[in-house]
């Protein structure tokens, strides 16, 4: 049996870019992208060319990781096709904060 790590206690947005960046390399690794630099205004479709099943890749690490407080495709079915497309990293780190943050509060 796997215990669960808990998530810090009010985690930043540094240890969650932390955690995506980790989260990105893996599933570019597929690619021979891992050497791409990933930062808060990094595109998931101008800057890393993400196809759909990689954000689904990415939306089970990010379930593994913290769990069903944070659902990459709710977050996604909020968004016109526009803002899907000019997606950034700083954007995903900030809802995957706020998640986190609404959950310990509820």
């Amino acid at each position: 049996m796997n215990p669960i790590q808990p998530a810090p206690a009010q985690p930043s947005a540094d240890t969650v870019l932390a955690d995506i960046t980790g989260m990105l390399r893996t599933v570019l690794a597929e690619y021979g992208g891992d050497d791409v630099v990933i930062g808060m205004s990094t595109g998931f479709n101008r800057d890393l060319e993400l196809e759909s099943i990689d954000l689904v890749t990415l939306a089970g690490l990010l379930e593994e990781r913290y769990g069903r407080r944070v659902n990459l495709a709710e977050f996604l079915a909020g968004m016109e096709f526009d803002e899907i497309i000019d997606l950034t990293v700083g954007r995903l780190v900030e809802y995957v904060v706020w998640s986190l943050k609404t959950d310990r509060a509820g």
